[in-house]
């Protein structure tokens, strides 16, 4: 006769967590009480920061880690949006940059200081609006760079490239009703969503299709200090000090492991590993950096410039011009002296201009015949 065991074979059933003395915590903090699914706080190897209550808009604390104790009512926050903040997320590849998603809205992404805050922060490095209702929800891709996923109360899920400011994918009709929380797959390539439907989806972001739904979704268990962010300590009894291979396997390090663009165009890669044998060494943090591209819609153009002026038949193609080799800039010419160098170069800067008028007096002869010829068949001559 066997009996079934009661205690479950795991190697980990001993751990337990620890708080931490009073001194160590970050204490006398005003907690957002917005009504939001949300866990109010983030954390990285440098700053940990805490949605807090603020008049006239929203704000979050970010604290150096060793800043422990009573925190001042006037410590500086980032304060930027006009609504209440509902998320906040750090950037893994990057430990001074941070996203907030807010009622206002909008999403924006925030350059912290080196050494944390000395003054309030109200500039963002970029403010990403697609919106129609409040952003909820804000996680970062874990391997592709600048690559970030919101999520809003109008059942939308947009990710963006931070790096330029740009909308990569918008997902709409695949939810029915409000998204819960989202997590990206390891390497990135999918995303899991929970919806207020008791659903999990499984999503492929580039293909914009659900691959997988699961119904109904599992029980989620929470908990909220009022005034106090209390840093809980996990142990695992081991009899030996020495590293433990299987409780630090190699994880995700800070490194990106392909850019935005790369992401887009189709690649899949897992993250760059790091091993914690030697404890974990922040690399040199860069500041992010966006470049705006001028994204114009075609067919706004089009009707703009159809409403603007009238069509005329295209002339034909004009040949295309012999291949100058460009001139200096025009800094450059007052610092020419009499020497036998500068004045060869001089010379070819004038032959090159000559080449240049000559080349527009001919294409203004051509564009002399091709307005007789269009004035001719206007007239009805053949």
């Amino acid at each position: 006769m066997s009996f079934r065991k009661v205690v479950r074979q795991s190697k980990f059933r001993h751990v337990f967590g620890q708080p931490v003395k009073t001194e160590q915590c970050y204490d006398d903090i005003r907690v957002s009480r917005v009504t939001w699914d949300s866990t109010f706080c983030a954390v990285n190897p440098s700053f940990v920061a805490i949605i807090v209550e603020a008049s006239g808009g929203g704000a979050f604390l970010v604290l150096p880690l060793h800043k422990t104790g009573r925190i001042d009512k006037s410590y500086p926050t980032v304060c930027g949006h006009t609504g209440p903040v509902l998320d906040i997320d750090w950037c893994p590849h990057n430990d001074h940059v941070i996203a907030s998603g807010s009622e206002d809205c909008t999403v924006m992404v925030w350059q912290i200081p080196e050494n944390g805050l000395s003054q309030p922060l109200t500039e963002p490095v970029v403010v990403l609006e697609g919106h129609s209702k409040r952003v909820g929800i804000v996680t970062w891709h874990p391997t592709a760079r600048n690559v970030l996923l919101s999520a809003g109360c109008d059942n939308v899920v947009l990710i963006w490239n931070v790096g330029t400011a740009e909308e990569l994918y918008r997902l709409e009709g695949l939810h029915p009703d409000l998204i819960y929380s989202v997590s990206w797959s390891r390497d990135g390539s999918r995303f899991c969503t929970a919806c207020k439907d008791k659903s999990v989806r499984v999503i492929d972001p580039r293909r914009g299709t659900v691959v997988a739904v699961s119904v109904p979704a599992p029980p989620g268990f929470y908990k909220l200090h009022e005034r106090k962010c209390e840093p809980i300590i996990m142990t695992v009894p081991r009899k030996s000090d020495l590293f433990q291979d299987d409780l630090y396997p190699d994880t995700a390090g800070p490194e990106a492991a392909m850019e935005a663009e790369e992401w887009v165009a189709g690649r899949t890669a897992g993250p760059v590993l790091v091993s914690l044998r030697q404890a974990y060494v922040p690399p040199k943090q860069r500041d992010l950096k966006v470049s705006r591209r001028a994204l114009l819609h075609d067919g706004h153009a089009t009707a703009a410039a159809g409403a603007a002026t009238t069509p005329t038949p295209a002339p034909p193609a004009a040949p295309a011009p012999a291949r100058l080799s460009a001139p200096p800039a025009l800094g450059t010419l007052g610092t020419l002296g009499t020497g036998t160098a500068t004045g060869g170069r001089l010379e070819e800067v004038l032959q090159e201009v000559a080449a240049l008028r000559a080349l527009v007096a001919e294409q203004g002869q051509r564009i002399d015949r091709l307005e007789e010829q269009l004035s001719r068949l206007e007239n009805g001559h053949v």
